[in-house]
């Protein structure tokens, strides 16, 4: 009896002992504040977070694939604004600059080869932009009916690449009123010069305009 007393006893301790562990500190304590998340609520964050990500993405890729490249707008930008300088700053004389009386006609009376819209052809050959003989050397001289075209790669007036294959280029000449300057006619002695980039389906125009203040002036 006094043994199996005994072994009650020890069990009785051994219970109170477990009981007193479950309560206010214990591990299985009800009134015990929870930390981190279920594994219910964890998959449910890694979709909503999976699913907005998606959208993101999504969008920007819309917008990078139907956005032009900026380092092709920087090239159009600089094909156009190096070919309307190069129109610019041409003559724009009376007579041709190859007319010996370039530097003294008070007008188109007093030419030879009379400038007029379009390349002038000189001793039985017609202008060309290029040319190494008679190359373009007046304003006029850039002007075709619809737009002189540049097609890829587009050179500069003394035939080096302006820039790789994939630009083509059209300028436009039209003779302009310009707040008192000129007119529409084609002797007009104001000019508007259109440059026209063109690379795929993406297409970048800068304009200008050009006055004859210096009708003798042939360098």
């Amino acid at each position: 009896m006094c043994i199996e007393g005994t072994a009650l006893a020890r069990q009785a301790s051994r219970l109170l002992r477990l009981l007193s562990l479950r309560g206010p500190q214990g591990r299985g304590s009800p009134g015990r504040r929870q930390s981190g998340m279920t594994l219910i609520e964890l998959i449910m964050f890694i979709v909503i977070v999976s699913v907005g990500i998606v959208g993101i993405l999504t969008v920007l890729n819309i917008t990078a694939r139907n956005s032009a490249d900026p380092l092709i707008r920087k090239q159009m930008l600089a094909i156009a604004g190096g070919l309307i300088e190069e129109v610019e700053m041409q003559p724009f004389t009376w007579c041709d600059p190859n007319d010996p009386n370039v530097a003294t006609a008070t007008g188109t009376a007093g030419c030879t080869i009379v400038e007029g819209l379009g390349p002038e052809t000189v001793n039985g050959v017609s202008e060309a932009r290029t040319s190494t003989t008679y190359p373009f050397n007046n304003v006029n001289d850039y002007y075709v009916n619809g737009g002189y075209q540049l097609p890829s790669p587009i050179t500069d007036i003394t035939g080096n690449n302006l820039a790789p294959a994939g630009y083509s280029a059209t300028i436009t000449i039209t003779p302009e009123a310009l707040d008192g300057v000129g007119d529409t006619t084609p002797g007009s002695a104001a000019l508007r010069i259109a440059v026209t980039v063109t690379h795929g389906s993406d297409s970048l125009t800068l304009e200008g305009y050009r006055t004859r203040h210096s009708p003798n002036f042939a360098p």
